[in-house]
């Protein structure tokens, strides 16, 4: 019997950790003769077109667990009635009985239907999903393989970016940071862990949890102008306003009738920021939109974060050989030795993994929505890793009217 695995939706630094823990696990078993790879996620399978791992130099596969973004190429091809009969024609002509993708919400989606499909038809396999995403959004797990690195870039740019703008700030008075994330703010959230000392950029973060406040997001940007001469703000891309229309102002909509906050024609998030602030004030201000580099950086990666994702796709192939199939791998958070973070791993069903968001839990959102709270830190920190101490000059208050 043979394996077959892919990668699908947003890439992240540690993706082809979790491909390799799959790859190398199918490799080292009696029970799997060949172990083939999908290019560009379902869509290799519609056009036949996979990698046999086993003709793949071992020293090449050994340096793809350290390579960012999808070694195999990923989609956001979504399924139609159409693409289910040639992708079983294709399952039964590789003799394909052990099934794993590796990514998001649309992804485990993919996985159950393509098996409940095969299944109907008397094609038995067994599928399991791998967790990714950097939006840290997938239901029942701790956090997801990619998070910690992507959250580490956020709070390492947010941490750099805070000391431009705090000695630059005769010249532009405000910045505007935005990083991915749709419809959860764990990444803009891990701004916070920038944080070194009382006045450290951010004095602001906006969360897609909470509708922004055009009124009390002014007020909170004049309070914090006025306490550290300049405004450090941080937002994700999918803020909305209260009436639920997002604040990017975009139109354009994917395949799976997600807003694109990045496409042709849409205006980001910071840019209206940007706008609303410099219109009150007349200030003078820079916005930041990093798109996909937080994806992946692999200079910025977390070493937690490889060996988790490594271990995901490890733990994915174990439960396919016993049988135990339709689910998603989850980390599950343990307190190891001296209160210390310690991960075991657990599952959650493909079904509602595939129909269920994960945002930020109310005790992680500040009183006043635009800030985290202590918890968040205790949660965030022991993923991200310690951040780098810089120096700073003793600067003499200034007096604002």
């Amino acid at each position: 019997m043979n394996a077959l695995v892919g990668q699908s939706g947003g890439p992240t630094s540690v993706i082809n950790s979790s491909l390799m823990g799959v790859v190398d696990t199918c490799l080292k078993s009696s029970r799997i003769d060949r172990v083939f790879g999908m290019r560009y996620g379902i869509e290799g399978v519609l056009g036949n077109d996979l990698l046999d791992f086993s003709t793949v130099d071992p020293a090449l596969l050994t340096g793809l667990r350290k390579t960012p973004s999808s070694g195999l190429g990923s989609s956001r091809l979504k399924l139609q009635e159409e693409h289910f009969v040639p992708i079983l024609k294709q399952l039964r002509k590789h003799d394909i009985r052990y099934f794993f993708m590796i990514g998001g919400n649309d992804t485990m989606d993919t996985i159950h239907r393509v098996v409940e499909y095969a299944a109907a038809h008397g094609w038995e396999m067994t599928g399991v999903g791998v967790p990714k995403t950097v939006d840290n959004d997938l239901y029942g797990t701790d956090h997801t393989p990619g998070y910690p690195s992507a959250a580490r870039y956020v709070a390492l740019s947010v941490l750099q970016a805070g000391l431009l703008a705090r000695d630059m700030q005769r010249v532009d008075q405000f910045v505007v940071f935005q990083t991915v994330g749709r419809s959860a703010g764990w990444l803009p959230a891990a701004a916070a862990c920038a944080r070194q000392s009382t006045g450290d950029a951010p004095h602001i973060i906006l969360l897609p949890e909470r509708p922004f406040l055009h009124g009390e997001f002014l007020q909170l940007v004049e309070e914090k102008y006025r306490k550290h001469g300049f405004v450090s703000i941080v937002c994700g891309e999918g803020i909305t306003n209260p009436d639920g229309s997002p604040v990017s102002a975009s139109q354009t909509r994917d395949k799976f009738s997600n807003v694109e906050f990045g496409a042709m024609g849409g205006t980001s998030a910071a840019m209206i920021l940007h706008q609303i602030i410099s219109n009150e004030f007349g200030w003078r201000g820079e916005f930041q939109v990093t798109e996909s580099l937080q994806m992946s950086a692999a200079d910025r990666a977390v070493d937690l974060d490889f060996k988790e994702a490594y271990a995901c796709g490890r733990e994915a192939v174990k439960l396919a050989l016993k049988g135990h199939g339709g689910v998603m791998v989850t980390i599950e958070r343990e307190t190891g030795a001296n209160n210390t973070y310690k991960a075991a791993f657990g599952t959650a069903p493909l079904s509602e993994v595939a129909n269920h968001e994960r945002p930020m839990p109310d005790k992680f959102i500040a009183r006043n929505g635009m800030d985290v709270t202590p918890a968040f830190l205790e949660y965030a920190r022991p993923l991200i890793g310690a951040l780098p101490e810089y120096s700073s000059l003793p600067h003499p208050k200034r007096k604002r009217s």
